[in-house]
């Protein structure tokens, strides 16, 4: 699939992005893990929460739905998973398969995990070590990728861990596996990462600890069902929040987003740009804040981006990255290594994409500088398989002067389905294509 996406526009009205993500996987596994029944709205029915949702039912848990956002989950307690009749297909969602690995190292079953391409790329050794010293055993691809087999009935103790990298995804895999650990797992991070599984192993009944950057559970206590509200999610969010803002006479609001406070680095660094965000009727839903977010188009300036919030705005940095390519002077990132081991090498793919449309982007071993510029030439972009960099850089074209291609385009869906229509709607010109088929055309046109 193609983006084709024609020059200018200006983005207006009242839009709810679809729900969270990382709430929407942690919801089903939970839920999964829970007694009782769980009733969940707003879930985020694109490609990588549904892989989650097909895991669980592959493993003996009745979930009714999606529809239209609404799922029940019928727990079946920390004991009542069955094993699977084959491998668990995780498609592309890293999140996945980090956070199985700590909760199926509990279970009294082998279990093996698969991906795509791009997720059979992605280092799990970061989340594998940490479990093999909690007494787990998981076996690997040659350099700790997938596929991999989850060796059940281990017995598990639990472990004081600090994360040499800052990481929610390492934190959530050790406190799931300290489920079924004896005793105490603590796990105290650098900086603050996104706490989504903490308030909600809190909100479904179970003690948490936390002091600062350190998070501890103790294992066999019980979780129970209940109901769950996933908020619109702020990376999802994120796009429009950047596009309203280089669009000149853009005025959109973002109804119902997720403030959690581990998440809005966003947010604070366009406003360190210059970007005009107002926040709007705040509240708190199910443990988690939300807001409606009204976004003005503003004139954004470049910044050294502070790297305390790198970590709250980790999956941003895509569209971040075009934000700062509209900005007058220049934007330097650092301290973000993790983008190198996302969905694709991101400030590989950014840079590579940003320089065929004529902007000065220089990747950095840990980050970029960008110097930003009034507008840009148009041209192809492929986006590696990431949905965030297809996105971010339909956003582009708002300060483009001719169109913009975007190659590779499938996996929006992982965490955005129905992006071509809302961002339509919002006023961005945003058509599909087919590549093979637009391919075959040119090679028969004289």
């Amino acid at each position: 699939m193609e983006f084709h996406v024609r020059p200018g526009g200006v983005l207006r009205g009242r839009l709810r992005v679809p729900g969270d993500k990382s709430i929407s996987h942690r919801a089903i596994m939970l839920g999964a893990l829970a007694e009782g029944e769980t009733r969940i709205s707003g879930f985020l029915e694109g490609a990588d929460a549904l892989a989650t949702l097909r895991t669980f039912r592959a493993m003996g848990v009745d979930i009714d739905g999606p529809h239209q956002g609404r799922v029940t989950v019928q727990g079946v307690g920390l004991h009542g998973l069955r094993a699977p009749e084959g491998p668990l297909d995780l498609g592309n969602s890293g999140t996945s398969m980090r956070l199985l690995c700590g909760l199926l190292a509990g279970q009294s079953f082998d279990t093996t995990l698969t991906g795509d391409a791009s997720l059979s790329r992605r280092p799990m050794r970061r989340v594998i070590d940490p479990l093999a010293a909690m007494g787990a055993v998981i076996e690997s691809g040659q350099g700790g990728t997938a596929p991999l087999t989850v060796r059940g009935g281990q017995p598990l103790h639990g472990i004081d861990y600090e994360l040499p990298v800052a990481s929610a995804q390492v934190k959530s895999a050790l406190l799931l596996a300290g489920l079924y650990a004896r005793g105490r797992t603590c796990v105290t991070e650098p900086a603050p990462t996104r706490d989504h599984t903490e308030r909600m192993l809190a909100g479904f009944g179970y003690p948490v600890q936390q002091e600062g950057r350190r998070v501890c559970i103790e294992g066999g206590g019980r979780l129970r069902g209940g109901e769950i509200e996933v908020p619109a999610d702020i990376s999802s969010a994120a796009f429009f929040l950047v596009g309203a803002s280089i669009a000149e006479g853009s005025d959109i609001t973002l109804e119902h987003v997720g403030m959690n406070p581990t998440r809005t680095g966003v947010v604070e660094i366009l406003r360190l740009m210059g970007a005009d965000i107002q926040v709007l009727n705040e509240r708190e839903v199910g443990g988690e804040p939300v807001a409606d977010l009204r976004v003005r188009s503003a004139p954004l300036k470049g910044i050294a981006i502070p790297e305390a919030l790198v970590p709250l705005a980790i999956d941003e940095f895509p569209v971040l990255f075009i934000a700062a390519a509209c900005a007058e002077g220049e934007t330097l990132l650092t301290g973000a290594e993790e983008l190198r081991v996302k969905e694709s090498d991101r400030i590989a793919v950014m840079a590579k994409g940003l320089t065929s449309l004529g902007v000065t982007a220089e990747p950095q071993p840990d980050g970029m500088r960008i110097v930003g510029q009034p507008d840009w030439s148009g041209g192809r972009v492929h986006s590696h398989g990431d949905h965030r960099i297809a996105m971010a850089f339909t956003m582009a074209a708002t300060r483009a002067r001719e169109p913009i291609e975007i190659e590779d385009c499938a996996n929006v869906n992982t965490s955005f389905p129905g992006f071509v229509e809302l961002a339509g709607d919002a006023g961005l010109a945003l058509s599909r294509g087919d590549a093979e088929r637009r391919a075959q055309q040119r090679s028969n046109s004289p």
